[in-house]
């Protein structure tokens, strides 16, 4: 399909409804702020089923797939043990897709995990001695998995007893730990593979947004607070054609990603987590909204009146033009509508350019809006990535899917102020938090996200 781009409309899109972290602390300075970890009262006393990120991008090294990405349970300490970080056996972490455009899922990847605990009442240990393998007798404990696709009404099991990579204990409990990562990546029928297990936190940014707007002169800006922390990781690479609409990526190449997470209740499972662009239910919807959101299925969220409002006329732009003087763009907010609800098409408002809306898949039906990460797989991995995505005319980037090093943070404030209406960046926010970069490299091959680290965050 040829992609119809117009750079200019697209200079400034972002996350709609995304905001620099730094305007909402004046007014909810007990929220966590980084990225979408902690981001509902109810979540954020539960960090097993707390979805902190979701990514989805044309893989680099394999540019015919594409890598989804889901991360969970925010801001671990790596030393954290003697009962170090693990999945929710009782939820199931899902991956959704809608291909043709109505907000309901086409097809759900979902993950189950279940206890290996050889500890019993002999041992507090993790482990009792060095872990050169994901099978060594000395790792004490360690978390299986089942993964299923479901789709069309056919649940099929790609792997039925897959085992996660473990919390990396320490150099002298895990010294290579980069060969335990290799062993847990399964290789699928058809050409995908899965990887499930600790992984560094990906997403990076200057959180000092509490002591007063980062020291009340933004002098308090450029520190990583996320560094050091890991996050569990759960990561698909596919071939495209087994998540194109009609499984043709010709004709239909775009997709929307979101990730649930469902939890065992008296009830029956209870979705508690939801999650598709970045900083939307943390930053965007209000307060009392926020556990019902992450409860909501993407295909309702147009029939919501309150959740529709924070788009079409957002708090953020007004909260920024208060604290930096830039003037808040008139209302109401048709480009985030569509940034947001809708993804970018020149027949569903104001961004003259086709680049991520399902509506341009040719065997789509009718489009229904909702928050979800959109992604084109027919954009090509840029040659020399550039972290602000589309903003700096790199299309391949956020907000058309998600990169690890797509710099959200900044790329969403110039969406807020406008910058997609204007077509030029605003010069006055355009250093952004000054955190450009995740303190670790990421890999060049699935699943690229870095190994999780080992030092204490507090180490000097």
């Amino acid at each position: 399909m040829e992609l119809r781009i117009n750079r200019r409309a697209l200079i400034g899109i972002g996350v709609a409804g995304a905001l620099t972290v730094s305007s909402l602390a004046l007014l909810r300075a007990e929220t966590g702020v980084a990225s979408s970890h902690r981001e509902a009262p109810m979540i954020a006393g539960d960090p097993r089923n707390d979805n902190t990120d979701v990514y989805a991008f044309v893989s680099p090294d394999k540019p015919d797939t594409v890598t989804l990405m889901a991360n969970f349970i925010p801001f671990e300490e790596p030393t954290g043990g003697p009962n170090f970080y693990q999945f929710d056996t009782k939820s199931r972490y899902n991956i959704k897709i809608d291909s043709n455009g109505d907000a309901m899922p086409d097809i759900v990847y979902e993950w189950t995990f279940r206890d290996d605990d050889k500890r019993g009442t002999g041992t507090f240990l993790y482990n009792n001695g060095p872990v050169t393998s994901l099978n060594d007798k000395n790792l004490l404990f360690k978390q299986r998995y089942t993964l299923k696709r479901i789709a069309h009404g056919r649940t099929r099991t790609l792997v039925a007893n897959g085992v996660a990579a473990p919390s990396n204990t320490g150099p002298a409990s895990m010294p290579a730990y980069d060969t335990l990562r290799a062993q847990s990546i399964k290789k699928l029928d058809g050409g995908g593979r899965a990887f499930a297990g600790q992984a560094d936190e990906a997403f990076f940014a200057d959180l000092r947004v509490f002591d007063l707007l980062y020291g009340g002169d933004l002098s308090e800006v450029g520190q990583d607070t996320l560094k050091g922390y890991n996050v569990h990781s759960l990561a698909l690479q596919l071939p495209k054609k087994e998540i194109a609409l009609k499984g043709d990526a010709r004709r239909n190449p775009v997709i929307g990603v979101w990730s649930t997470v469902d939890k065992w209740s008296p009830q029956g499972f209870v979705q508690v987590s939801r999650l598709g662009q970045p900083l939307v239910n943390e930053v965007v919807v209000p307060a009392g909204l926020k556990d019902t959101f992450n409860a909501l299925p993407p295909h309702k969220d147009a029939g919501v009146p309150a959740v529709v409002k924070r788009v079409t006329s957002p708090e953020v732009p007004r909260l920024i033009e208060a604290i930096y003087g830039v003037k808040a763009p008139k209302t109401p907010r048709n480009d985030l509508v569509e940034i947001f609800l809708t993804g970018i098409a020149k027949a569903n408002g104001p961004i003259k350019a086709d680049l991520n809306s399902q509506s341009l898949n040719k065997d789509a039906g009718k489009l229904r809006p909702a928050e979800m990460l959109r992604l084109n797989m027919a954009v090509p991995p840029a040659a020399t990535p550039n972290r602000l995505g589309v903003l700096a005319g790199d299309l391949q980037g956020f907000p058309n899917g998600r990169r690890l090093g797509d710099d959200v943070i900044d790329i969403a404030l110039q969406a807020m102020v406008g910058a997609a209406q204007t077509g030029k960046l605003v010069d006055a926010l355009a250093a952004g938090d000054k955190v450009d970069q995740n303190d670790k490299p990421f890999g060049t091959r699935f699943p690229y996200i870095a190994l999780p680290g080992n030092t204490s965050v507090n180490a000097t």
